[in-house]
Order: structure tokens, then C-alpha cells, then sequence
């Protein structure tokens, strides 16, 4: 199913204002590695927000992914003193890895691998 254009502006909004908070609350730089919202959805009730973050060299995602989804509630109230104008309701915060990156390189391995093999 398609997303509305309301679900395009919301989860839009919100990504431009997490990426603000994730780097004042220095959630962006973690553990020596980096953290970054790759992407938002928005349901179409627009009462959950999905948000989508790349992990770059961090050791254990897991953990960072349970700090982050630890402090939601500070992240939404945050979120919602920014974004109160334009939203009547704040969505619920729901934190996935997005392993996208991680699959980028396996298959660029997987690339090299094969060209390896056809060179030989």
C-alpha cells in the first residue's frame, strides 16, 4: 500500500527533528561507532512512528538498540515539544536496526568473491 502524503509530511518532519535530538542528546556517537535514522514510517493512522536506524561499526547493535528504546520516553517528549504545532497526536516511537548497510557489504563481498573466482 502506498503512503498518503500526510504519512510523507509527518514521518518527514519527524526525521528531521530526530536527527536534531539524536545529536544534542549525542545518541549519534556511541561506543566509537555511529548512529544514524535512515529512514521514518508512519502508519496510516499516523499513530506510530517507525524509525529506521543505520548503525556504522558498532560492536554490539542489540545493546545500543536497548539503550536507545531505554530512553523513548525522553526522545518523545522532546520530539513532541518540537513538533506540537504541527501534529495533534504524538505518535508512538518504535526503534528497528536497519541492517540494509550490512547487506550492502555482504554482497559486495560476495561480488569480489565471484570475480576473484572468474579471474582464476
Amino acid at each position: 500500500m502506498e503512503e498518503s502524503k500526510r504519512q510523507k509530511q509527518v514521518a518527514g518532519v519527524i526525521s528531521e527533528e530526530m536527527n536534531d535530538i539524536f545529536l544534542r542528546m549525542g545518541l549519534n556517537m556511541i561506543d566509537g561507532g555511529m548512529v544514524s535514522i535512515s529512514k521514518v514510517k508512519v502508519t496510516p493512522d499516523l499513530l506510530e512512528a517507525r524509525i529506521y536506524l543505520s548503525m556504522f561499526q558498532v560492536k554490539d547493535t542489540k545493546t545500543l538498540l536497548e539503550k536507545i528504546e531505554h530512553k523513548t520516553g525522553e526522545i518523545k517528549r522532546l520530539l513532541g515539544l518540537r513538533v506540537k504545532q504541527q501534529l495533534r497526536r504524538m505518535p508512538e516511537l518504535r526503534f528497528y536496526l536497519d541492517d540494509t548497510l550490512d547487506y550492502v557489504f555482504k554482497m559486495e563481498e560476495l561480488f569480489k568473491k565471484i570475480n576473484e573466482e572468474e579471474k582464476n
